[in-house]
């Protein structure tokens, strides 16, 4: 399995990671394996951006768009 080394980190940021581990009852790897793991299956923007342009257009009638504002403003 791959090992991740960070260099020249805050030790006020360490700190607040060891603090959210121990909360957690965690060692700091087991806490940061969790959160990068977490952050790793969100898409970003661009990756986001760039599957939407490989999905074909759909086409929406104009009637359900006005339908949608409408009850929008009614707050339904």
């Amino acid at each position: 399995m791959p090992n991740v080394l960070i260099r020249d980190l805050d030790p006020a940021v360490h700190s607040v990671l060891s603090a959210r581990a121990e909360a957690r009852g965690q060692s700091l790897q087991q806490y940061l394996t969790g959160e990068l793991t977490q952050l790793a299956s969100r898409p970003t923007l661009s990756e986001m951006l760039a599957e939407l342009e490989q999905r074909p257009p759909q086409h929406v009638p104009r009637a359900a768009i006005l339908k949608a504002i409408r009850d929008g403003r009614r707050g339904r």
